[in-house]
């Protein structure tokens, strides 16, 4: 089985190393047999361990002088790679010394550095952002790309349907994922021309462990009715905010609603257990962790603003994606779907 050791970088992120450790720590509780690198400013993390006695006897420190700005360039990233929390923390991951690395800080660095680190699977050209999104289905959906790649072509966009079907299978526990193509319409003649030809590529792919289901568009995102959505990282990246955009509106919204007087105040006592399933269904720290998919090792991108059950949460979703082997799943798909193309 592959190594269950995280490397966090326990300085990423916009709450600080008090919630990067606390939500290690749920994690070292929740999940048995996790080990953690924790790489940052090794004071700092003595200091916080001392309120976390269960992390300390799993842990092992490394010592980062540095840290990668929220507003850093991917380039400027790169050059410091050596010396910060995030560039060490996926390179224990290079190194063998962890299975995967976490962490909450700048998407573009944490790609930039983990690209020219891990370098790309056989077979995959571009390695995409992909990530559980709450749906009114049985269960989440995969969406990717969100933000890796802002422009494609079809070949891409398989690639991408290839590894977003292997990762459903895992994360969803689904044996045929139901794949679409995020466009303007249903139609087969809708889209760009890169969308309609990976569609067409697609449509004949029955080898693989998956059912495409043609076009999805944007208003049936959270409807359930696919299991993997799959687009460019421009617009997968813009529909990503909307919804969680959308979500906080919607939460905002009933809490306004609910204290404008007395009579609402009463129906939300008398409503609290479903306006509860709502904001927990909601809430992005229950689904926190997208995965950089396609790349020779598991790293995982935490939201920035994640508390610590988020992180907690994020860990976890890495765990399991190294218990299931998810890199192996995805090179038996391409092998199997290159075959048959040849």
């Amino acid at each position: 089985m592959t190594s269950l050791r995280i490397a966090v970088d326990a300085m990423g992120g916009d709450e600080g190393i008090a919630v990067m450790l606390a939500g290690t720590a749920r994690a070292r509780r929740r999940y048995e047999g996790m080990e953690f690198i924790l790489v940052g400013d090794e004071a700092k993390i003595r200091e916080g361990l001392k309120a976390h006695p269960n992390l300390t006897a799993a842990s092992e420190i490394i010592h980062a002088a540095d840290v990668v700005a929220s507003d850093a360039k991917p380039s400027q990233a790169i050059r410091r790679a050596k010396t910060t929390s995030m560039g060490i923390a996926i390179d224990m991951v290079k190194q063998g010394r962890a299975g995967a690395a976490v962490s909450s800080g700048n998407t573009g660095a944490l790609m930039a550095m983990s690209k020219l680190a891990l370098r790309t699977m056989p077979g995959i050209d571009r390695p995409a952002l992909a990530a559980l999104m709450p749906t009114l289905g049985e269960n989440d959906s995969v969406m990717l790309d969100l933000g890796a790649n802002t422009e494609v072509d079809a070949r891409n966009l398989v690639q991408f349907a290839v590894m977003g079907a292997a990762y459903a299978r895992i994360a969803l526990d689904l044996e045929r994922p139901r794949v679409a193509l995020l466009n303007i319409g249903t139609e087969e003649m809708k889209g760009t021309e890169s969308i309609r030809d990976a569609a067409a590529e697609l449509r004949d792919a029955n080898h693989l462990g998956l059912d495409f289901h043609g076009f999805i568009e944007g208003n049936k995102l959270s409807r359930g009715e696919v299991d993997v959505i799959v687009c460019d990282g421009f617009s997968g990246n813009i529909a990503l905010k909307t919804i969680e955009g959308t979500a906080r509106f919607v939460g905002d919204l009933l809490k306004r609603a609910f204290s404008s007087s007395t009579r609402s105040k009463i129906g939300f006592l008398i409503s609290k257990p479903a306006t509860e399933l709502l904001r927990h269904h909601l809430d992005p720290n229950n689904h926190n962790g997208a995965i950089f998919l396609g790349l020779n090792g598991i790293v995982v991108k935490s939201h920035g603003s994640a508390n610590a059950v988020g992180i907690e949460t994020a860990i976890g979703f890495a765990a399991k994606m190294l218990r299931d082997d998810l890199n192996r799943r995805i090179a038996e798909d391409l092998g199997n779907f290159k075959a048959k193309a040849a």
